[in-house]
């Protein structure tokens, strides 16, 4: 059942009705039949029966307002028959709450309505929420499951978003924190949804009833601010339509010209983005076109650009370039007679109807719309991606996040090197474009080109560019990557590919660490019996050696530890072997720097590559790199079982924390020239404070990246030749 019902079940199951012809229809049925007399005569008798069976499976049930519960379903089919959609989809919205609130069975519905309709029914149905920690959680699970619904039938969302439509429509019953949360719900997801899938009208209706039901004092002035609109603005409307009418009627152009008014909802966000005034806001004209022809469209736009000047740089063709939503329309700002700018959108009477509809216009289903640029073949394409990421992503509640980083109302238009066009959200990057692309392609990226020059891939873009990106096999995704990502695909696969690679450093280290463990027992793990391995991994709930060996390295099990059982040695004079050893140099687990979470350097003392190391086995966090040096160090000898004998590879990469204490006069402009010093040695400054300062001389903590200690000498070198530095150590 709808979160804004609630109702009391019957106490025995309904069986399936007969309909009796001859008694009177409630006037709510009368009213839903009048918005489906598209369909045939037999079709109407089968909404008829669908109302009968749901009214008697809802008998007994009755909303938060006190109306039969069998209202609601039945305004719920009224809103799609409106939209002018199939009769199967009408049946499924009159039964859309009976599996969840009902006895009523899915075989059942199957068999007296076909599958299909059991099928939807079954899409909308949303989860028991008992079953889920919090609100939250239950909320992001079905929404979810919904999306998969969508996947195999895009006209389970057609029934929701209806729902959602009608439940809105009647909140009034509802408490005022559900009203708040339903709305903000609404408002972020539901009126979001609409909008990507181009269903204009409906869209708007939700934003309106979500912002009455959000903010009902800013609605109520803003909509009074639009009803009692100064007469001299009226009139001024009335002169621009005429003469735009008359321009072209002179040119033999058949249109509909109707005047735009703006919603509370657009008025107010445009107000709270652009931080402009109501009337700022409201002195713009707004005119639709609706021709007959795509040429027609052009012709059109020739006749208001001759009528009133245009505004440079505010066209937009997306009849040649459609939204990713399948809105087609010509967009255009003219200097407008009194001052104001006058904006003009041009479209086909379809364009039209797909622009208010969407994926509801011309509804389709068996035939699969018309054509690659149509809405349904666009939503289905956007749906998809969503399904591809949902089985990605570790959660519901990030799946959710992710979805909301997806439903951004503007899209960025690029090109791919073969010339298709790729929609992207707003703010997006040449990172992710290659993810758009494929997976594959954005976990190998190195950099990207950008109309033939090459930049970084965290570039952003801007529509109408054309992006090739240049790979390489051996790159993979970054930590770094998240900061600057925005579509959900990016961010879903970088963070997959993260934790695999982080799994396989993991596994890697904590075979070298129990080979080590191991070799003091003068034994190795390929010459561990595989029944006695079997039998460990069993006893401590391993699936599989590589989830021992990744938990050995993050710290979670003491390779040691595991040695002995292995090898079912004495846990006295062997264990002593492995604890009291002094590792040869040959013995040292070498490491580049390049293991991704299992090998992390300490924050007391910042070893550097070319220092001398020991690594400290800490549980979750795997091996903490010192410096021999680090006072700490001391600390760690006592136990010497979590001692880890490392040192560095032959190759070392990646940039390494370093801090510097340096002591200069306290002048204006000496912390300028230690900066750019430091610059000048090709070090990035991650921060600067100062440790103490008095009229003469101050002493600052610079931390810094280097890549190793010659790196680090070079810095000191060019750091201590200024004049006003009067000392450099590192820290």
């Amino acid at each position: 059942m709808s979160s804004v019902e609630t109702a009391v079940s019957p106490s025995a199951p309904p069986a399936l009705p007969g309909f009796a012809g001859d008694a009177p229809l409630p006037d709510y049925v009368r009213e839903l039949e009048l918005a489906a007399a598209y369909l045939t005569e037999p079709q109407r008798e089968s909404l008829r029966r669908a109302w009968a069976i749901g009214a008697a499976a809802h008998a007994g049930q009755t909303r938060k307002s006190g109306e039969p519960y069998i209202t609601h379903p039945v305004a719920v089919a009224k809103v799609l028959a409106d939209q002018g959609l199939d009769v199967e989809t009408l049946i499924a919205a009159i039964l859309h709450d009976t599996l969840e609130d009902t006895p009523l069975t899915h075989e059942s519905l199957a068999a007296e309505f076909g599958e299909t309709v059991a099928e939807l029914v079954d899409g909308v149905t949303k989860l028991d929420k008992l079953q889920f920690r919090d609100r939250q959680e239950a909320a992001a699970e079905s929404f979810r499951k919904m999306l998969l619904a969508m996947a195999r039938d895009l006209r389970v969302i057609l029934i929701k978003l209806a729902d959602r439509l009608h439940n809105m429509r009647t909140l009034g019953a509802q408490s005022a924190e559900a009203r708040e949360r339903i709305a903000l719900e609404t408002l972020e997801i539901y009126a979001p949804i609409a909008q990507r899938l181009g269903m204009n009208l409906i869209k708007a209706e939700l934003q309106d009833l979500g912002f009455r039901a959000l903010h009902p004092w800013r609605h109520a002035v803003i909509e009074k601010r639009i009803r009692t609109q100064p007469v001299v603005r009226r009139e001024s409307l009335v002169q621009i339509e005429a003469n735009l009418a008359q321009r072209l009627a002179k040119e033999k152009l058949p249109h509909k010209l109707v005047s735009r008014v703006k919603s509370p909802w657009s008025i107010y966000t445009k107000m709270h983005a652009e931080h402009k005034s109501f009337t700022q806001v409201m002195d713009v004209f707004g005119f639709r076109v609706v021709v007959r022809s795509v040429p027609d469209c052009y012709r059109a736009l020739g006749v208001v650009h001759a009528a009133y000047k245009p505004l440079d740089a505010r066209f937009r063709d997306f009849i040649a370039i459609p939204k990713a939503n399948g809105y087609q329309s010509l967009h255009t700002v003219l200097f407008g007679p009194y001052g104001s700018p006058v904006e003009v959108q041009i479209r086909t009477e379809e364009m039209d109807l797909i622009a208010e509809r969407g994926i509801a216009a011309h509804w389709s289903y068996k035939h699969g719309g018309d054509g690659p640029n149509s809405a349904q073949t666009r939503a289905h394409s956007w749906i998809s991606g969503l399904v591809e990421s949902q089985r990605s992503t570790g959660s519901s509640l990030e799946f959710l996040e992710n979805v909301k980083v997806d439903l951004f109302p503007d899209e960025v238009y690029v090109f791919t090197p073969k010339g298709d066009i790729l929609s992207l959200p707003r703010n997006s990057t040449a990172l992710d474009f290659a993810y758009a692309v494929h997976t594959d392609i954005g976990n190998q990226s190195v950099a990207a080109r950008v109309d033939g020059k090459l930049v970084p891939l965290r570039t952003k873009l801007a529509s109408g560019q054309r992006i090739d990106i240049v790979t390489a096999k051996s790159s993979a995704p970054k930590p770094q990557w998240l900061e600057f990502v925005v579509s959900g695909k990016a961010r879903t696969s970088i963070r997959q590919q993260l934790k695999q690679l982080e799994h396989e450093d993991a596994v890697q280290l904590g075979h070298r660490m129990l080979d080590r463990a191991l070799e003091t027992l003068e034994t190795s793990l390929e010459r561990v019996p595989a029944p006695r391995l079997d039998a460990y991994l069993v006893e401590h709930r391993y699936p599989r050696l590589e989830a021992l060996l990744a938990d050995i390295a993050l710290g979670n099990r003491m390779p040691q530890q595991a040695a002995l059982a292995l090898t079912r040695a004495a846990p006295g004079k062997a264990a002593r072997r492995i604890v009291e050893r002094v590792p040869l140099p040959e013995d040292k687990i070498l490491i580049t720097g390049a293991e991704r979470g299992v090998i992390s350097f300490a924050n007391c003392c910042l070893p550097l590559p070319g220092d001398e190391i020991m690594g400290y086995h800490t549980a979750g966090k795997g091996i903490v790199v010192h410096r021999l040096d680090c006072p700490n160090v001391a600390d760690y000898r006592k136990s010497p079982d979590r001692w880890v004998a490392i040192g560095w590879d032959r190759q070392v990469s990646g940039d390494f924390g370093a801090a510097l204490r340096i002591e200069i006069d306290n002048r204006p402009g000496a912390l300028a020239q230690v900066a750019a010093a430091i610059a000048e040695a090709e070090s990035n400054i991650d921060r600067v404070e100062y440790i103490d300062r008095d009229a003469n001389m101050a002493v600052l903590r610079f931390s810094i990246e280097v890549t190793d200690r010659r790196h680090l000498a070079d810095v000191i070198r060019r750091v201590r030749r200024l004049n006003v530095v009067l000392g450099v150590q590192r820290a």
